[in-house]
């Protein structure tokens, strides 16, 4: 790797250590980086300037949906708790965020809600049974690793009897439930703090405008609708009941920005959605940067994207792709990163839906080897250096295929991620400040800088 030799000049940075993903290196450290004064720039510099700042980290995480949290249940007890430790203790992967399901997703071993049956208005029979059994589990080993974990839910669906058709497959629900289904989630954030597990924010419905023509457990709901629980309902429950959790609207892609921006134009939707929640299948992430623009007081969020099917010959070795997704996202204001599903077999399952998609890991069946996805290998380029309340700094510069973000950790250190998307090796210049240094990023590769502030005074 290209470097330049020792300086010992008090003033400048710390060296860069770093860490590459590529060919048959995974995450692997490399030869640190020493800097020496700034000369001049060329297209192949990347500028970092720690003066602009933008939004604050909350963390990287994937989905533990019901097949994902079978599938880890199916490892044994010492190897699941090695990989759950590997992947959330703050010395490891440092993943410190994860997405569940209100109810089952798509990803479940059956479609369920937590109130079944006939019309139940008052949430009597409400029960998260069904989470015991996998769920709760692995979310509380989780915790004893990362006891400050982000937790977000969305539903796929209302209880059967809220709906048009009565059924947690398809269609809407009926307007005349809103007070019912604002209990539901009220029930659901009592229940699951009572098992010790806090859920930081809630979603109305995950991907609003589809119904997934009733292959799965999913409803529509129009603008008007999201606007009037929120506003009428969802939004004046938890104020009574002073909770906590965060209210997220949208939660699909990018391409429905225009609705975002309809919904926070009406006053009591701004007053309790503290932001938004994107998925990442259609349209572009600068639709955040759009959205952020016209309301700066909301968050971005990003709680859902991939990976892709099991058949992609690509599927684990993708990493530069995923990580030139994962720097467009959070150029565009993402405060978090949540991948789909954690964990899934060798045949993408358990799977209730249409959909055949594989997990950031990979568990076999017979053996329980697990296999990482390349989107795992680029998320862990980002939770290894970046930490919660790592706040985004700007990072100038556009060499040919090579995509960069940069952060300043709460402790003052600094955190990069390049990638090289494409198919030659590149040098590429980075610059801070009076300094400078140089890295070579070979062909479809992944690197992690982080270095220290500035020893001195000066740079």
């Amino acid at each position: 790797m290209a470097f330049f030799h020792k300086q010992t000049d008090a003033h400048a940075p710390t060296p860069a250590q770093v860490w590459f993903t590529y060919g048959n290196k995974r995450f692997a450290p490399a030869p640190e980086l020493w800097w020496r004064r700034r000369r001049s720039s060329s297209e192949e510099t990347i500028v970092v300037n720690e003066s602009q700042t933008f939004q604050e980290v909350l963390g990287f995480g994937a989905a533990l949906t019901d097949a994902a949290c079978y599938v880890l249940n199916q490892l044994p007890s010492a190897g699941r708790q090695k990989f759950l430790r590997e992947l959330f203790h703050p010395g490891a992967a440092g993943l410190n965020a994860c997405r569940i399901c209100i109810g089952s997703s798509d990803y479940a071993l059956r479609p369920y809600s937590y109130d079944e049956g006939e019309p139940d208005p008052e949430m009597r029979r409400f029960s998260i049974d069904q989470d015991r059994a996998y769920i709760l589990p692995i979310l509380q080993e989780v915790r004893k690793w990362c006891p400050d974990l982000l937790v977000v839910a969305s539903p796929w669906s209302p209880p059967g009897w809220m709906k048009v058709g009565g059924s947690m497959l398809g269609g809407s629900i009926q307007r005349k439930h809103f007070p019912a289904y604002a209990k539901y989630f009220l029930k659901f954030i009592e229940s699951y703090s009572a098992a010790g597990v806090p859920i930081h924010a809630v979603t109305v419905q995950n991907e609003v405008d589809t119904d997934q023509e009733g292959l799965m457990p999913a409803c529509l709901w129009g603008i008007g609708s999201e606007i009037q629980f929120v506003a009428e309902h969802l939004g004046p429950c938890f104020r009574e009941r002073e909770i906590q959790s965060k209210i997220w609207i949208l939660d699909h892609n990018y391409d429905l920005w225009g609705r975002v921006l309809c919904e926070l134009a009406h006053p009591e939707i701004a007053k309790f959605a503290d932001g938004v929640a994107w998925h990442g299948y259609a349209g572009e992430p600068a639709r955040m940067t759009l959205v952020k623009e016209m309301h700066p007081e909301k968050h971005m969020y990003w709680t859902e994207g991939g990976p892709e099917a099991m058949n992609d010959p690509f599927l684990q070795t993708n990493w530069a792709h995923w990580s030139s997704k994962f720097a467009g996202i959070l150029a565009n204001w993402a405060r978090c990163i949540i991948t789909w599903n954690m964990a899934l077999d060798e045949k993408g399952r358990p799977n209730i839906g249409p959909f055949s998609c594989a997990g950031l890991v990979t568990i076999d069946s017979q053996t329980q080897a697990i296999i990482p996805s390349g989107q795992y290998w680029a998320l862990i380029h980002y939770s290894r250096g970046i930490r919660r309340g790592a706040r985004r700094i700007e990072s100038q510069g556009r060499p040919a295929d090579i995509s960069h973000v940069a952060f300043i950790n709460p402790d003052g250190a600094y955190a990069m991620v390049l990638t090289n998307a494409g198919a030659n090796n590149k040098t590429i210049s980075v610059a801070l400040s009076d300094w400078e240094t140089q890295i070579d990023l070979p062909a479809d590769s992944v690197a992690t800088m982080s270095w220290d502030k500035v020893a001195g005074g000066e740079g």
